[in-house]
């Protein structure tokens, strides 16, 4: 998707460039509304997956069925996290809900309106960084602020505040190729939460950073996260990785994808030395046993 998005040494607006910085604004159809039950109260969904399916239809070859039936629902500011075996359609649902790939069955609301296409309230970060070579890491970051028409010496400031808020202050005037994989994908998150996206959308953002500096930019994640809170949904593997990071964990099913369960997550992810804690791995355990009865039937071991 990322040649899709950037070619050549131009800067191309497709439906959006390569920070999933949008630029489309279509009228909207009327708003519905939705909401779930928490505890005594009902709180209306921010976003709601209702019976979504996908099917891809290649040129050649047969049909696959990413997704079937699947359902849930997210509320204003919480942290989720998705999580199944490879192929189970994890990357297609978090695309369809920005907008990169049409609804063909069932509905996805944001705010109560259908997705019909990608909208700034919803930004991205993918996993290969995706940031543009010949711009500096302040560059990049102003790149979505100067597309939105935003003055000079006001984007200027956003920038910076950005740039700071990731801890890339003093390498403002750096070119990605002289980053390493942690600065950079922190230079892709600024750029995104620069154009202040409702909806946070995250697939696989540190699959391909060594184990250290993974763990230190999960904890960096969260730490901004805090200063500015937005949904975030964040496709990932890792089982640890989604129960550090996730208010709530969803677990997909092998293919074709479906919610097979909903994990909430409910402890202190800040006291030190919490990935010993029983209470984590209690989790991670009861997690790791619902995922890997799927990658075991996604690798075709045991029967559906």
């Amino acid at each position: 998707m990322i040649d899709y998005l950037i070619k050549g040494n131009k800067e191309s607006i497709l439906p959006c460039d390569a920070a999933g910085v949008v630029f489309l604004f279509e009228e909207q159809p009327k708003k519905e509304t939705a909401a779930r039950q928490v505890g005594e109260v009902f709180v209306e969904a921010q976003i709601v997956v209702d019976g979504l399916g996908h099917v891809f239809k290649p040129p050649r070859g047969r049909e696959v069925v990413a997704l079937n039936g699947v359902t849930l629902d997210i509320q204003h500011r919480e942290f989720v996290a998705i999580l199944g075996p490879s192929g189970c359609g994890k990357s297609t649902l978090l695309y369809m809900l920005g907008g990169f790939i049409p609804v063909e069955q069932g509905r996805i609301l944001v705010e109560g309106q259908p997705v019909v296409g990608p909208g700034p309230d919803r930004g991205i970060v993918f996993q290969h960084f995706a940031l543009f070579p010949w711009r500096t890491v302040r560059q990049n970051v102003l790149y979505g602020l100067e597309r939105a028409g935003m003055g000079r010496a006001e984007r200027e400031e956003c920038a910076q505040n950005f740039i700071n808020l990731v801890g890339l202050e003093g390498f403002e005037d750096s070119y990605p190729s002289q980053l390493s994989g942690g600065m950079k994908q922190r230079a892709a998150i600024a750029r995104t939460l620069a154009i202040n996206p409702n909806i946070l959308l995250m697939d696989e953002p540190f699959g391909a950073l060594d184990a250290q500096t993974r763990s230190l930019m999960q904890s960096e994640l969260l730490r901004i996260w805090e200063r500015s809170p937005k949904t975030v949904i964040f496709v990932t593997h890792d089982v640890q990785e989604a129960v550090y990071l996730a208010n709530r964990v969803i677990v997909m099913s092998a293919r074709p994808g479906r919610v097979k369960a909903i994990v909430n997550i409910d402890f202190d992810k800040t006291q030190r030395g919490v990935f010993k804690d029983k209470r984590f791995v209690d989790k991670v355990d009861e997690i790791w046993g619902l995922v890997r009865t799927e990658a075991i039937l996604a690798q075709g071991i045991l029967p559906q």
